[in-house]
């Protein structure tokens, strides 16, 4: 059977993508680890803002849960 029009397509764009321009693999990686480094310190601000909230939070606490009765009454 041979390849329809369609697989031939795809498969010379990801030809192109591969091997069409010098250092396009690695500009594509480049801006890849860009985009990671960025969500990564995304990440981290928030955790960072998180912490300080729940600092804040953690001060104004009351505990509420009522305590277990220690010494059980035989009848």
């Amino acid at each position: 059977m041979a390849p329809s029009w369609m697989q031939l397509l795809i498969v010379l764009i990801v030809a192109l993508l591969l091997f069409g321009g010098r250092g396009r693999i690695s500009s594509i990686m480049g801006d890849m680890a860009k985009g990671v480094r960025s969500f990564r310190k995304g990440l981290n601000d928030e955790d960072e803002a998180d912490g300080e909230k729940k600092k804040l939070d953690d001060d104004k606490m009351v505990n509420v849960t009522p305590e277990k009765e220690k010494s059980k009454t035989s009848s």
